[in-house]
């Protein structure tokens, strides 16, 4: 593993020790190997002067759901020491009453919840306390001769304990373990399951063994000629993707709530799921017990029918609560995180966009281990009952919930055509706020860099095309899992012409663009609205519809048209469940349909200036693209759930149509 310490950067956070302990943490947090979204934790101990000018020991250890990567001073929590050190005295401590104690010694009440290893990093007498879940490392554990390899890697220079809780548990285990030992002589502790500590009297020196401890387990096995993992290539069929839709649809009423769907089938996931053995090997158990609170113990073995393998989890995970469950347990809901589609490759499932990439994560990590282990002897993780223990821990549990209350639109997927810029853009951005995965689509290429990430997904497509269209939709599908909210938004107002003065071209083409295609994103969507969640289709029509006026006979006619075909739809979709609606917006000037050109035709048809044009309507106010998104948004959530087939203006009030 490469030591990532530059003497350049690690300049900028001189002056402090807490500097540098964000530093070192970054660079462990950049390692994916070593730490995954949230996973391992950092600390730093001080001395500070309290209110009477008293000097005590202040233990700044890595606030609990921080993520080491883009750590900050404010993601560290400062507690007593001596408080902490006080608690390992006892000789048990219930998890509630520990949390509790680690929430009164915070120095500071606004500081994040501690994480629940601050008891074991008091305990070590180093300055700087480095831990992280190093990939190799657990994943030899994870073996059957898995001690005794490390054992062989390492020496007497680490010191070996089997799994434990985190927690009071584990920090008693290596009281005990050392209170004869010269830390001197220690270079770092491996917990078998979980992961490797290293320590120092400076940021460097910690940092340093964490990577030459963990560079030595990988020099290691490269010498005992460890193949790569397995790879295969699929080609995706026009039938998976529905499937993929079949499954989030079934998986989320197994969980009760919206959930997303990712279809990883790289070579190495499709490998994996290709293997002989697939369906008893990846149901042994994860590669860290702590991977459980994302992606469950084990994934969904999915086949021809990938339904039926979504059932059968939730089944066999209700007998899997049945089994471990003590008096009084809440059962989390049985749904898999994780799916095994065989020959296909992975799949991951989450309620939100944020937990979907950290399950696609870890089980990317999770196919390269569970591979190598069963060349080193054979995947042995801990058995289920230890994995259920954490799986329901209080404190995990309580981590978990800490923001709880969901965004509106979390875990749907709202596609939105003409995105990259006006309505469409601000439709899109008011959803992905609200939580939803989009799926923004535009002949702009420019959309792809305007949804990329956290923010959705931004598809080149031209709504034209039905291959493009096709496209862009299975696109979608793969990352996402289905539809559940069109917003078909796509459109052009053409040059002011006369009846008399129109040519074929420029009808056809404005019916094309405004009518046509909005027909084809309907037609293509509606398969995967039909397994959607609370599903709806919202059309942007016109005022033009209503309250047509000179000139505009092209895109007057094709937005009726649009109007007609959404009604018709309202009809033939509602015992599916999918509502559809129709926009009316006048006088949205910050979209791309206004030219100067045409708004200064338009005003000098009323007879208006341009100002006095844009505020032509009974409130005398603005329309703008987020005036018509808020409204967008309304109407595709729980205020409009029983409405379908109706029109609906956001104009500030037309006379003519009133």
């Amino acid at each position: 593993m490469k030591n990532r310490w530059d003497a350049s950067d690690a300049r900028q956070f001189a002056g402090s020790d807490l500097q540098e302990r964000v530093y070192t943490s970054r660079l462990l947090g950049q390692e994916s190997d070593l730490v995954l979204y949230g996973g391992g934790n950092t600390s730093l101990k001080t001395n500070e002067d309290d209110l009477f000018g008293q000097k005590q020991e202040i233990l700044s250890v890595k606030g609990s759901g921080r993520d080491l990567k883009d750590i900050d001073a404010t993601g560290f929590s400062p507690v007593r020491l001596e408080q902490l050190k006080q608690l390992l005295t006892l000789s048990e401590l219930a998890d509630a009453a520990l949390n509790q104690c680690l929430q009164t010694a915070l120095t500071d009440p606004l500081a994040p919840s501690p994480s629940v290893e601050a008891l074991l990093h008091a305990l070590i007498p180093c300055k700087f306390v480095d831990h992280t879940h190093a990939d190799v490392v657990v994943t030899i554990s994870n073996t059957a001769r898995g001690e005794s390899l490390l054992r062989e890697i390492y020496g007497a220079g680490i010191l070996i304990l089997p799994y434990v809780m985190s927690g009071f548990e584990l920090a008693k285990q290596v009281s005990e373990a050392t209170r004869e030992m010269d830390w001197q002589q220690l270079d770092g502790i491996i917990l078998l399951h979980h992961g490797l500590f290293t320590f120092g009297d400076d940021a460097r020196t910690s940092y340093d063994k964490m990577i030459e401890l963990v560079s030595k387990a990988e020099v290691h096995l490269h010498k005992m000629d460890a193949r790569s993992p397995a790879r295969a290539q699929y080609q995706p069929q026009s039938g998976d993707y529905l499937d993929i839709a079949r499954v989030r649809h079934s998986a989320s009423q197994l969980a009760g709530l919206p959930l997303l769907v990712k279809w990883n089938r790289s070579a190495e996931s499709t490998g994996y799921a290709s293997l002989d053995d697939i369906e008893s090997l990846a149901v042994r158990g994860p590669l860290t017990p702590d991977h459980v609170l994302h992606s469950k113990r084990i994934p969904a073995i999915l086949d021809d029918d990938p339904v039926a393998g979504v059932e059968q989890f939730g089944q066999d995970y209700l007998t899997y609560f049945g089994n471990h469950a003590e008096e009084g347990a809440v059962c989390l809901d049985p749904a898999p995180r994780f799916g095994v589609w065989k020959g296909k490759g992975c799949l991951s499932l989450a309620v939100n966009r944020k937990r979907l990439s950290i399950v696609h994560e870890i089980v990317d990590h999770t196919i390269r281990a569970v591979q190598l282990g069963e060349q080193l002897g054979g995947w042995r993780p801990l058995p289920e009952e230890k994995i259920f223990k954490l799986e329901y821990w209080q404190l995990e549990q309580a981590k978990l919930q800490r923001d709880v209350v969901p965004d509106l639109f979390e875990g749907k997927v709202v596609l939105v055509t003409g995105a990259a810029s006006g309505i469409g853009q601000a439709c899109a951005r008011e959803f992905s706020t609200l939580g939803a995965a989009v799926i923004a689509l535009d002949i702009n290429a420019a959309v792809e860099q305007q949804f990329d990430g956290e923010d959705g997904l931004g598809i080149t497509c031209d709504i034209t095309s039905t291959k493009s269209i096709t496209t862009a939709i299975q696109r979608g599908v793969e990352n996402f899992g289905g539809i559940d909210v069109l917003v078909s938004n796509a459109g052009a107002f053409p040059a002011s012409l006369t009846v008399a003065e129109l040519s074929d071209d420029e009808l056809n083409r404005s019916l094309e663009l405004n009518f046509s295609s909005h027909v084809k994103v309907m037609r293509e969507c509606i398969p995967y609205l039909k397994l959607g969640l609370e599903p709806c289709i919202i059309l942007m029509a016109s005022k033009n519809v209503p309250a047509p006026g000179p000139g505009a006979g092209a895109y007057s006619s094709a937005k009726a048209a649009l109007t007609q075909i959404a009604r018709v739809a309202a009809l033939e979709l509602g015992g599916d469940g999918i509502r559809v609606n129709a926009v009316h917006p006048n006088a949205v000037f910050d979209t791309g349909v206004w030219t100067d050109v045409v708004l200064q035709k338009r005003a000098d048809h009323y007879g208006l200036s341009v100002d006095q044009y844009k505020r032509n309507n009974i409130l005398k106010t603005d329309i703008t693209s987020e005036d018509v998104a808020r409204l967008v948004v309304a109407l595709a959530g729980p205020a409009f759930a029983k409405t379908t087939g109706a029109q609906i203006a956001v104009d500030g009030g037309n006379d003519r149509v009133i």
